[in-house]
C-alpha cells in the first residue's frame, strides 16, 4: 500500500509525518547524527539554599557526682502541659531528695529565643538544668 494513501485513511497528513522526528534511530530531518548528542540537557540547575556551613561538635557538659548540696533548675519552655510535668519534678525533689534545691523557671520566648537573663541565673546560682522541651 501506498504510504501517503494509508496516511490519508487515518487522517494524517503526509506533510506532518515527513516531519515528525525519528525515535527509532532512522534517517529524518530531525534525527541525529551522533546519537549521545540527542538526549544531552540543555540546561544545568544548582539549589538555591547553597552549602550549609559545617557543623561544630560540642561535648556534653560534665555530670556532677552528687546532687548533694545542689540546685536544679528545671526549665520549661512553654511547649503546652511542660509545666506540669516541671512542677511535678520540682516537687518530688524537694520532697525525696534531701540536699537538693529544686527550682521551676518558665523560659520567656519560644524554643529557639534565647532567655539570656534566665541562663545568666543559673549559670550564677544552679549546678545542673532539666530542660523540658515538649514532645
Amino acid at each position: 500500500m501506498d504510504r501517503r494513501k494509508m496516511l490519508s485513511l487515518i487522517g494524517i497528513s503526509p506533510a506532518l509525518a515527513a516531519a515528525a522526528p525519528s525515535y527509532a534511530g532512522g534517517a529524518g530531518p530531525m534525527a541525529s547524527t551522533n546519537s549521545t548528542t540527542a538526549f544531552e540537557p540543555k540546561l544545568t540547575v544548582f539549589s538555591p539554599l547553597g552549602t550549609p556551613p559545617p557543623i561544630k561538635l560540642l561535648g556534653m557538659a560534665t555530670r556532677p557526682k552528687s546532687l548533694e548540696g545542689k540546685t536544679v533548675y528545671f526549665v520549661d519552655d512553654g511547649f503546652p502541659g511542660t509545666d506540669v510535668l516541671m512542677k511535678e519534678m520540682v516537687e518530688w525533689f524537694n520532697h525525696n531528695v534531701s540536699g537538693v534545691t529544686a527550682i521551676y523557671k518558665l523560659k520567656s520566648g519560644g524554643f529557639p529565643q534565647v532567655d539570656q537573663p534566665l541562663w545568666d541565673e543559673i549559670k550564677a546560682k544552679g549546678d545542673a538544668v532539666v530542660m523540658g522541651v515538649g514532645h
